[in-house]
């Protein structure tokens, strides 16, 4: 294993040893507050200990079990020696994978719920239609794992499609499964609205936001301009016969958000705050980042909107992500939300170039 990585290793351990000392002293005991955020801490520590102690202890008797075959004189010793080194160095060798991936720093947001952004983009029509793949696709995953989709605002073409929906996504690890999905979408197909058979090229953007709670952002009733208005749906036509849209503009950033789903301007309005919060600490998130410089963009689940992360072509019956040069042949399956192929490998490359980051630190 990496220099930089059993140094790291090491100074967790003696962390983990000066905390465990310090849950014993009675002047820690005596503070609840401090005593907690002790424990909890000693808990995130303790798998890393646990398996970093079992690595050693593994090393050591791949160790003795070398001496025994240089040195011992039986056959039969040196047998059952080397049978035992190639265990232990097979087990070393998981250990070793274990704590790379428990040193990976967790990220906050992984078991938050997601707001899920899809906007039609160059394509028209087409575009929008594609757009409601793609929703339909989420839905079905969400779906198959359990989780919950509520949609927070729809805007609808004539033709079925979708120009912009804006739904939650409500389960545990949701964002985690999701977060790799924030990018441009590309199609290529021959739209139904073609007649003369060609393959078009279209797009669709698709954002990934985690669920902001009240106490993750605070927002000042006075950095809003909250305006209300008369939905209406496709074509112009009058939804509700009173003005319960709403446009909620956060003013120091410049951020609107408008619902207009609910026949209760009350409910439109929460729901379009909940829309607000996730922008606003997705904004605050990128600012902070930019401003430390603490860590490498990874090209893997870098959330940049106007990155092309996938193309699924519908004439070679394939789905194609860019980041990790993947191809699946089994395009109508995974618009039917069998996404975890995809998912699984994306996480893998993640972890992959972060391991890799570690040992370079």
């Amino acid at each position: 294993m990496e220099k930089a990585i059993i140094e790291r290793l090491d100074r967790i351990v003696e962390k983990f040893k000066e905390i465990e000392e310090s849950l014993g002293k009675p002047e820690i005991i005596a503070d609840q507050k401090k005593f907690q955020a002790l424990a909890k801490e000693h808990k995130e520590l303790q798998p890393i200990y646990e398996t970093y102690m079992e690595y050693k202890k593994t090393k050591q008797g791949i160790e003795e079990a070398i001496e025994i075959i240089e040195s011992a004189n039986e056959d039969e010793l040196i047998e059952l020696a080397k049978e035992e080194k190639k265990e232990l160095e097979e087990r070393l060798e998981q250990l070793e994978a274990e704590l790379k991936k428990l040193l990976i720093p967790k990220d906050p947001n992984d078991e938050k719920n997601v707001i899920l952004e899809i906007r039609a983009g160059t394509g028209g029509e087409e575009a929008a239609l594609f757009a409601q793949d793609l929703f339909r696709m989420y839905s079905r995953y969400a779906e198959k794992k359990g989780w919950e989709v509520e949609i927070l605002s729809l805007n609808e073409t004539g033709l079925g499609g979708i120009k912009e929906v804006i739904a939650t996504i409500s389960g545990k690890g949701a964002y985690s499964r999701l977060k790799y999905e924030s990018g441009v979408h590309r199609v290529q197909r021959i739209p139904v609205t073609e007649s003369g058979g060609r393959i078009h090229t279209s797009a669709a953007t698709v954002a990934i936001l985690p669920e902001a709670e009240e106490v993750d952002i605070h927002i000042d009733e006075k950095d809003l301009k909250i305006d209300t208005y008369r939905s209406s749906g496709a074509g112009g036509q009058h939804v509700n016969t009173t003005d319960s849209a709403v446009r909620i503009t956060h003013i120091p950033t410049g951020i609107v958000v408008t619902c207009s789903n609910e026949r209760s301007q009350i409910q439109n309005r929460i729901k379009a705050m909940k829309i607000l919060r996730a922008r606003l600490k997705e904004l605050y998130e990128r600012q902070q980042k930019e401003q430390l410089d603490s860590a490498r963009r990874s090209q893997i689940g870098s959330g940049d909107r106007s990155e092309k992360i996938r193309t699924y072509n519908f004439p070679e019956n394939r789905v194609t992500d860019h980041r990790i040069k993947l191809t699946l042949y089994n395009l109508e399956e995974f618009l039917d939300g069998e996404l975890d192929e995809m998912i699984d490998a994306l996480t893998a490359a993640e972890q992959a170039e972060k391991i890799e980051a570690l040992a370079r630190e």
